[in-house]
């Protein structure tokens, strides 16, 4: 029972219980001298003595006590709280304060700062040298990590439980219509169940490592089909039930172009039938009745199918050979880039070429286009036409623009242009006709004569829309976590290991301090599995409050009017936020202010925050006593952590510094004997006082 108390405590019951003896021995002693008196006025007196005696020791042990409780019992539980803060939150700074206040203590402050100094040297030798042996390995792990991130089909690692433990960045392209995947999320999720349900208990019946399923799956936000191919893993007596890797790429498109394909060949089939069965017939006449293969009436009948055959296999042949221009992949160019090059083009022939336009991204071969512009100024140079032009880009209703080559002079006959398309624009490349750029790019161009002895050719590029800036590119990094594949699960979260949890750590920026009137306008969070935070998992959006931001609130965590508009509403960004944390333990600093503004509008969303729920002010009255300060800025002090400036106060900095604050926590609980949720939540329910638990 002792046991379990702390020191503080401990010596409180100690000082009280020698108060106690004290008072209890001066009354016994006063009895005894009394019942043995015959001095009738000795009674009275040795009572009152007794009695102050009594108050004298009270104040006497009560006033030791105080002494000895603020220098040596709560100096040891400070330096009790320092060196264990030392051994388990990775921090190499000396004692500092914590060995100021145990100088009363002897020579025990500077050996724990010297066995704390030791701890430090020893970690950071052991760091070198594990740095030194593994750098090897970090290398082969990085080019690893850079390879699976550019395999250009979806690599999921998952375990039998469909938990993801492994996806690689095309993963993340491919299931993004049904939310971005998380590690330790459930891959029916994201895929329907049935394919993948059935293709696992199928491979892991065989119990052959080397077997694998094909399947076709599609995913559950947008239909999208994917194919994919299922291998499990070896089993081990660990995992009696293997995990899995899935591979999975989008043949959507593959299926439309069969479909058209098909659609096509149907439509040969169909055309070329009809003449060919006539033909068929009129052959067999002919060969019947050798009379009539003189006939003129039956040879110009068989010249006419003959003629209506070639003709349909012609146009067949034709469509097809747009079908293939249409399938050509093109590239998107700027149109600067695209007229600088042209431009170029010209003045190496020595002509003159002014451009204008807004700057747009067209979809189109640059290379084939710059090619054709730079032929067509060359020969109108040629034919005397002009050498000076302007070439003008010009948008139009809808997707395309319009380029228009346009000088002062002889206008362009429409034969001559026409004769010029079948020619080569370069000896080099005798198949490259202008005609043929202009199918590859599924268009025409042809000549105008305008007002004032102005003439013009006219291209028209079909797609092209106006430049914006360039999203940043998607970091293809793989994520992963292998020991997902071994850990136990077990079936409450009571009895669950705090390192086996799955963890959704959070903050919110709110337009102030009632939840109960003021609203939320941005939520964060980041996710933390297997005890490590994983950096690619994030939640972070504003949130539009439907009020407006009061000046004072935007003082502290800069969000104005302006940031939110357009902003999802509140019901849409916790439907999100919810999704994110689906199956985690939440974790908060001040718990109860962020819960109450989400459960205040539980009912528009549709959703229950019944999560379990972990504070860290709580977990630090846990770790170091409620007496000291629990704020974020004094925790995050406390142990190592730095919030720079600008983060602070915002949601997404305040998250991450909390999220790092729970994970050097952590050890902390462990090292005092609460390995499980439950032991967790047993001692943070003593700091009540101090804070709500809202589990």
């Amino acid at each position: 029972m002792l046991e379990k108390l702390g020191l503080r405590v401990r010596i409180l019951l100690f000082f009280a219980l020698l108060a106690v003896g004290a008072v209890a021995a001066v009354g016994v002693a006063g009895w005894l001298v009394v019942s043995r008196s015959a001095v009738p006025d000795l009674a009275a007196a040795v009572a009152q003595a007794g009695i102050l005696a009594g108050f004298l020791i009270l104040f006497l042990v009560t006033g030791i006590w105080y002494l000895f409780d603020m220098n040596v019992a709560r100096a040891i539980d400070g330096l009790a709280n320092a060196i264990r803060t030392r051994a388990h939150a990775d921090i190499h700074d000396d004692l500092g304060r914590d060995k100021d206040r145990a100088r009363y203590l002897g020579d025990l402050a500077p050996a724990a700062a010297e066995i704390s100094s030791a701890l430090a040297q020893t970690r950071s030798a052991l760091a070198e040298s594990v740095a030194r042996e593994t750098s090897r390995l970090s290398g082969e792990k990085a080019r690893l990590e850079k390879l699976l991130a550019d395999v250009p089909v979806a690599v999921l690692l998952c375990t039998a439980d469909y938990q993801l433990a492994f996806y690689n960045g095309q993963a993340v392209t491919i299931l993004e219509a049904g939310g971005a995947p998380g590690l330790d999320r459930n891959l029916l999720d994201y895929l329907r169940e049935g394919p993948v349900r059935h293709a696992y208990e199928r491979l892991a019946k065989l119990n052959d490592p080397e077997a694998a399923s094909d399947l076709i799956c599609a995913t559950t936000g947008s239909g999208r089909l994917l194919s994919g191919r299922m291998r499990v893993l070896r089993r081990t007596e660990h995992t009696p039930r293997p995990g899995f890797v899935l591979t999975l790429r989008d043949v959507t498109a593959d299926l439309a172009a069969h479909a058209a394909r098909e659609a096509l060949l149907a439509e040969v089939f169909d055309r070329v039938r009809r003449p060919a069965a006539n033909l068929q017939t009129v052959i067999g006449v002919i060969s019947e009745d050798k009379d009539m293969a003189h006939s003129a009436d039956l040879m110009d009948a068989m010249l006419s199918e003959v003629q209506g055959l070639t003709t349909a296999i012609t146009e067949l042949g034709q469509r097809y050979d747009a079908g293939r221009n249409d399938w050509r992949p093109l590239a998107q160019i700027r149109s600067p880039d695209l007229m600088d090059g042209v431009g170029a083009q010209f003045e190496t022939l020595g002509l003159d070429l002014q451009t204008e336009g807004p700057e747009l991204m067209l979809t189109c071969d640059g290379f084939e286009l710059a090619l054709l512009l730079r032929w067509l100024g060359q020969k109108l140079a040629q034919a005397g036409h002009s050498r000076s032009f302007r070439l003008v880009l010009a948008e139009e209703d809808g997707p395309g623009a319009v380029l228009d080559l346009v000088w002062h002079g002889r206008s362009l006959s429409v034969g001559v242009f026409d004769s010029w398309l079948s020619e080569p624009l370069d000896p080099d490349t005798p198949d490259l006709t202008a005609r043929a750029v202009l199918n590859a790019h599924a268009t025409e161009a042809w000549t105008e004569t305008r007002s004032d002895g102005v003439a013009a050719v006219r291209l028209p590029i079909p797609n092209a829309r106006r430049a914006t800036t360039r999203p940043a590119p998607i970091q293809r990094e793989v994520v992963y976590d292998f020991e997902l594949l071994s850990k136990a699960r077990n079936a409450g979260v009571l009895e669950s290991r705090l390192e086996d949890l799955t963890y959704v750590v959070f903050d919110t920026e709110t337009t102030g301090l009632t939840p109960s009137s003021d609203e939320i306008v941005q939520i964060a969070a980041v996710r933390v599995v297997n005890g490590r935070r994983v950096k690619r998992e994030v939640f972070d959006t504003l949130v539009d409050p439907a009020r407006a931001i009061p000046p004072s609130s935007t003082e502290i965590h800069g969000i104005t009017d302006d940031m939110v508009k357009g902003a999802p509403s509140m019901t849409e960004a916790g439907k999100r936020f919810h999704d994110f944390a689906r199956g985690a333990v939440l974790i908060a600093h001040n718990a109860p202010f962020d819960m109450e503004f989400l459960r205040r509008h539980e009912k528009s969303m549709g959703v229950r925050f019944d999560h379990p729920v972990l504070d860290t002010v709580l977990l630090s009255a846990v770790v170091y006593g409620q007496l000291e300060q629990h704020s974020l800025d004094a925790l995050t002090a406390r142990l190592g952590i730095t919030i720079p400036e600008e983060a602070r106060h915002t949601a997404i900095g305040d998250t991450v510094a909390t999220a790092d604050a729970f994970l050097k926590l952590m050890p902390m609980l462990k090292s005092r004997g609460l390995l499980t949720f439950g032991d967790v939540l047993g001692e943070v329910r003593r700091h009540g006082r101090l804070l709500k638990d809202l589990n």
